[in-house]
């Protein structure tokens, strides 16, 4: 401004004056666009970049909480979290980010376009975000990127932990799996901490019982360089591991039942017959929840979900079956019950029934003879019950169900269990607006017709008739700790209702079961024992209505084959160990459910001995010893 001053004060030409004036105008514009690009940076938008260039420097890294231990009734782990990296790209600490993930796939030997497709996905990301192009990497990357840090920026690895599935499918459809959160579920879930990028359970117990193992997260307040990599850590607040929950099950009855089942369709569960609870629960086909855990592909995803034997389905809760001749134990009870049925009296079974119109066939060609109440258990009569069912009407039939939770779910703290169905004529007249016909109650009274169950249902059935009437309802956890072993919560016996029975019924009843098992011409003769002695009742159940004659189960189509059913408690003067067994299509229950039922059944008596046996075993050493 001096100079300008001393110029003008000078006689010169007029040319030089007029450059002269240009000049001031143009440091004036100069120094104007200098002050508003000022006020522009530092008051309007001075916070923003303030943010920007915090961090750029300072970096917020969050440290998701590890899950909370699962183990068995013994103690035995079954799910655990182990370490893993996680790989992760911030675009904004590199000049050219579609390069540096070129480069990136070629260290890792993966397709450059999916890298690409993943920064195109989360570009409306807020700026400095943390990209995941991978989860739980394998260690050949780990050691790449490591190697490579200097020509990679922006690209960095963070441990996390990752669930780890002791024993893989055995448990799945109990332990269920994780999955990434997703920004529907992340809108009603954001005010409990989550973000996204984090696992919350999608399935099982990890999904209903998500507030008591995930834990809470912590985090490191970290100083960067230009390429993102860390100088050092400003503030740490350390993560709080989730609480240890404590199963009813027992791992080793776990694996006999899932090995028994020996790949079929189908699902194993046992209930402690005076307590209600669970000690063992399998579905087959089964997935491994360890491939949900560390991420599941679209192609893997789309073959589960797709696949017609449907192993994300747990069988036990969630599948609902015609319970076949095992529904003959509730006919026993509601004619004892009800005064309709005379235990002695005997009726002549000639292979089929009689009802208006239609003809019903029993399942043996020939028919079973002179047929009483014991002996059409223990064989299975179909026209016994037959002749029975319209005696005591449907209404009856369905309440005397309903005391025993069939209709109804459990409880049980697993989510999406299914109810299953007992009709009445009040549910026919609503769902068909029709009236209920007689015809239709002889098709029930072999647990056929509209009647449905869960397996759960029908163990927890059993169970409630072992125990002399007490329905409780199934639980699968015993008890939650905290990290440090402080019992947080704790689950007993929970009773649902007491169904007041004769002691006749239960007497009648318990017999015939028992011969079931190991009388002459039990059906169920394939349970017998030589370590204990089993009381149980077989079924099967039709898929479809079959007319005309008798037709052998390896003649018709697999999907078109009647679903093999045991239920059964043991011992019989002592009930400890109910098991429900179902194969689907498996034929007839007496051949290929109740010799399943029976390996479990016996594994369990050879757990309950083993303790006092290895006491006995030490104690003799010690007397030797001395």
């Amino acid at each position: 401004m001096t100079v300008l001053t001393d110029i003008n004060r000078q006689d010169g030409t007029p040319e030089l004056r007029a450059r002269a004036r240009w000049l001031y105008y143009v440091l004036t514009i100069v120094f104007l666009s200098l002050i508003t690009r000022l006020v522009f940076l530092q008051i309007i938008q001075g916070e923003r970049y303030t943010f920007l260039s915090e961090n750029n420097r300072i970096r917020i890294k969050r440290m998701p909480g590890t899950r909370g231990m699962v183990v068995d009734r013994q103690g035995q782990l079954m799910v655990d979290s182990r370490p893993s990296f996680d790989l992760l790209f911030v675009p904004e600490d590199t000049d050219d980010p579609e390069n540096t993930l070129r480069l990136l796939a070629r260290y890792l030997g993966r397709d450059e376009k999916e890298l690409l497709r993943i920064l195109q996905e989360n570009k409306k990301r807020l700026a400095f975000e943390e990209v995941v192009l991978g989860r739980d990497v394998d260690w050949p990357a780990v050691v790449a990127v490591e190697t490579h840090q200097l020509d990679l920026p922006g690209v960095t690895l963070r441990a996390r932990p990752r669930r780890s599935y002791v024993d893989g499918p055995t448990g799945a459809h109990v332990l269920g799996y994780l999955g990434e959160i997703g920004s529907s579920q992340l809108k009603g879930l954001k005010d409990q901490g989550y973000s996204m990028g984090d696992e919350i359970g999608q399935y099982g117990l990890e999904r209903r019982w998500e507030e008591v193992l995930r834990g809470q997260s912590g985090g490191q307040q970290v100083e960067v360089d230009a390429l993102g990599r860390r100088i050092r850590v400003l503030h740490e607040v350390p993560d709080v591991p989730g609480y240890t929950v404590h199963l009813t099950l027992d791992q080793r009855l776990q694996e006999t039942a899932f090995a028994a089942l020996n790949g079929k369709e189908g699902t194993i569960v046992a209930l402690d017959v005076n307590t209600g609870a669970i000690l063992a629960m399998v579905s087959t086909p089964a997935f491994d929840p360890n491939t949900f855990a560390r991420g599941i592909k679209a192609e893997e995803w789309r073959e589960l979900i797709k696949d017609r034997l449907r192993p994300l389905s747990n069988r036990a809760t969630q599948g609902q079956y015609p319970p076949g001749s095992t529904f003959k134990v509730i006919m026993t009870i509601a004619g004892l019950e009800e005064g309709v049925l005379q235990p002695e009296a005997r009726i002549s079974d000639p292979g089929y029934y009689n009802f208006g119109n239609r003809s019903f066939r029993d399942w043996k060609k020939g028919g079973h003879g002179s047929v009483d109440l014991h002996k059409a258990i223990v064989e299975s009569c179909d026209v016994y019950f037959y002749q029975l069912g319209p005696r005591i009407g449907v209404d009856r039939i369905a309440k005397w169900a309903r005391a025993f939770g069939l209709g109804e779910k459990t409880g049980v703290a697993l989510d999406d269990e299914r109810n299953g169905l007992v009709p009445d004529s009040e549910w026919k007249r609503k769902r068909y607006r029709q009236p209920w016909y007689p015809g239709e109650t002889v098709s029930i009274s072999i647990g056929q017709g509209y009647l449905t169950v869960t397996p759960l249902q029908l163990v927890n059935m059993i169970a409630t008739v072992a125990n002399g009437g007490t329905l409780y309802r199934p639980r699968i956890v015993s008890k939650v700790e905290s990290f440090d072993g402080a019992t947080i919560r704790e689950y007993g016996p929970e009773k649902i209702r007491t169904i007041n029975l004769k002691p006749s019924t239960l007497e009648r009843l318990r017999s015939a079961l028992a011969d079931v098992v190991n009388g002459p011409g039990g059906t169920g003769g394939a349970a017998r024992s030589s370590l204990v002695e089993i009381a149980g009742k077989t079924g099967t159940a039709q898929v479809v209505e079959m007319k005309g004659g008798y037709v052998k189960t390896e003649q018709l189509a697999y999907f078109n084959r009647d679903h093999a059913w045991f239920i059964s408690y043991a011992p019989v003067q002592n009930p400890q160990i109910a098991v429900v067994v179902l194969v689907e299509h498996g034929g007839h229950g007496g051949e290929a459910a109740a010799p399943m039922a029976k390996k479990v059944i016996e594994r369990y008596i050879e757990l309950q001995k083993q303790p006092a046996d290895q006491r006995q075993v030490r104690i003799e050493g010690e007397n030797r010893a001395n």
